[in-house]
């Protein structure tokens, strides 16, 4: 069951990259006590991940966070060295969290899991984005393809604030 407006995320731990490595990051790390904004794609370093999704909240950070948002994350079925990697390439330094979601954990949770292995890609994550305050959903837009960032957008979402 997918999550709902109202509820609250579920415990996991995600793994962000460091000039130490990986390290854990817990939900908790990352929404208690804020206002967060999270998008979550298929893969780093995909076609519409890379040159329409993520670009908009790199071009709107700043309207966005002048809205009461703390965070501004991207989740992805990915490992950390790939998202570390996706945010280097991307040049959005500290600007977006990026977040690994390497064996689907939170996809799954949430039920924002989508199997897209006849495209060669596994169990990756729906494309959607959510404004969570203090750990419990405000809103949430999903795509209905994943090839679309329209609901989910930056814009979208900014709207919302």
């Amino acid at each position: 069951m997918t999550i709902a407006i109202g509820e609250k995320l579920p415990e996991v731990t995600f793994r962000v990259k460091t000039d130490e490595g990986p390290k854990p990051v817990t939900t908790d790390d990352v929404f208690k006590g804020k206002t967060v904004v999270l998008f979550g794609v298929p893969g780093a370093f995909t076609p519409t991940c890379t040159m329409n999704h993520l670009p908009g909240y790199l071009e709107l950070n700043d309207e966005i966070r002048a809205k009461g948002v703390d965070t501004i994350a991207v989740v992805s079925v990915n490992d950390p060295f790939v998202m570390g990697a996706w945010q280097k390439a991307t040049e959005a330094g500290d600007r977006i969290l990026f977040l690994a979601d390497g064996g689907a954990d939170f996809a799954r949770a949430t039920g924002l899991d989508i199997d897209l292995t006849v495209a060669g890609l596994g169990v990756r994550s729906r494309r959607y984005a959510m404004i969570v305050d203090d750990g419990v959903v405000r809103t949430l837009h999903i795509e209905d393809a994943p090839g679309q960032a329209e609901a989910s957008a930056a814009g979208a979402i900014l709207a919302e604030l």
